[in-house]
């Protein structure tokens, strides 16, 4: 028996069902590479879920993290603060450009960051209700699962869920959706569901995480930009999957141009180490009363001492232009792939900066989803040593997210195991037949 299958069966008797995993036990890591508890090599191309941007075990955020470690690991920075928070807080609130004075909150995840957000909107405005958008994720608490567009694995048997949740459609211009086709569904909304004056924020992901890593359009933010100004309407940007340079800009919201009110923020914040923010306009951001935001663990002093040192790799190694170029590596060679004969099944190659995927098909024209040759893709890259993950609510699109500091040679070798992967299942999982 290998440590692996031991692990497994450990798992299996002492870890709850619903706690989905992959067979891969990690013993260790550095950089982009990671190795199994029985010695296995794998590139990884997963990086916790966006979250290692700066790589596994970057060096300068080991090196604060230890130092912090020698002074205090946890006071509650409600009960003793500490310099560490306020100047993340200070360098996020230069970092996010929303047009205005800025204040900043730490939590612990994503969901935490998304649920005090609305609780800020919500507080600011005076109203109940909250926009999100098809194929959106938000987490798996129950608001956010109820802001979530992604019914399963998110969703199921969990409700019922809080009210005055809204959703609008996404514009996805693969499935059809235009951006016309999306604001007309938001007008409907209006006109058929809740008044807008009884909405409080619309919440949006610059690219969509779950959900496919579906590219807002700038002009459909730009156009959310204007109907929450018609309206008084609070602008959440979602940036824990895109942020922290992941798209070649700080933020995914960039690219478009726009400013928004709010911005959530995790995954690559900390290098690895739980901690989420929600920066946003001072007016806004102090609608809440003292005390009722923040909690036990929020801004642990060893998260921020890495998101410190996070701040510091981003600009010392240029990783936004770095990601930039990861991107146009890949998508290059991705492109190449889907225009060899043969390769048809590959649908769509899209991505901003180093957030990455394909979409499989069975048929380029109806664009029939192909969720059994995307599992048998992610299955066949594991096996030959390379970590992807799939996403969409189609479960048809594998989703690449390289460390930003993967060296070139790692990266090649990666797409090596990812052109034989698709290949190898393509020749496996043959296309139904017609009905």
């Amino acid at each position: 028996m290998t440590h692996s299958s031991d692990l497994q069966s450990r798992q299996k008797t002492a870890v709850a069902g619903g706690v989905g995993t992959r067979g891969i036990f990690a013993e260790t890591a550095l950089n982009a590479e990671l190795w199994d508890v029985d010695g296995k090599r794998y590139i990884d191309f997963a990086a916790g879920i966006a979250v290692n941007n700066t790589g596994h075990r970057h060096p300068l955020v080991m090196q604060a993290v230890a130092d912090q470690a020698l002074k205090f690991t946890h006071t509650c920075f409600h009960v003793a603060p500490y310099e560490g928070y306020v100047r993340l807080a200070e360098r996020l609130n230069a970092l996010v450009s929303t047009g205005a004075e800025n204040r900043t909150m730490l939590v612990t995840t994503g969901a935490e960051a998304v649920e005090n957000a609305v609780k800020i909107a919500r507080a600011h405005t005076g109203r109940p209700g909250v926009v999100a958008f098809s194929g959106a994720f938000h987490g798996r608490t129950l608001l956010g699962m109820a802001l979530t567009g992604k019914v399963k694995p998110y969703k199921a048997k969990f409700g019922p869920f809080p009210a005055d949740i809204y959703h609008a459609p996404f514009p996805n211009l693969f499935m059809g959706i235009s951006v016309d086709q999306a604001l007309a569904g938001l007008d409907a909304l209006f006109a058929a569901d809740v008044d807008p004056e009884r909405i409080a924020a619309f919440i949006v992901e610059p690219v969509q995480g779950e959900g496919g890593f579906n590219i807002a359009p700038p002009e459909f933010l730009v156009k959310l930009r204007n109907l929450a100004d018609k309206y008084g309407i609070v602008l959440i940007l979602d940036e824990i999957q895109a942020g922290m340079a992941r798209t070649g800009k700080s933020f995914g919201f960039e690219h478009a141009g726009i400013q928004p009110d709010l911005v959530t923020m995790a995954k690559g914040l900390a290098g690895g180490f739980p901690l989420s923010a929600v920066t946003g306009k001072a007016e806004i951001m102090n609608a809440a009363h003292s005390g009722g935001l923040g909690g036990t663990y929020a801004g642990n002093p060893l998260s921020v001492a890495a998101a410190n040192a996070v701040l510091d790799v981003i600009e010392s190694e240029h990783l936004a232009a770095r990601a930039a170029e990861i991107g146009e590596r890949v998508m290059t060679r991705l492109r190449a792939i889907a225009s060899r004969q043969g390769m048809e099944r590959i649908g769509d190659v899209r991505g901003l900066g180093a957030m990455i995927a394909f979409e499989m098909v069975n048929d380029r024209d109806t664009r029939e989803a192909a969720p059994d040759v995307t599992s048998a893709i992610v299955a066949e890259a594991e096996k030959r040593g390379l970590i992807i993950l799939s996403c969409g609510t189609r479960y048809n699109v594998i989703r690449l997210l390289p460390p930003l500091t993967v060296e070139w040679e790692v990266l090649e070798e990666a797409m090596d195991i990812l052109e034989a992967s698709i290949e190898a299942a393509c020749a496996s999982v043959s296309v139904p037949a017609a009905a």
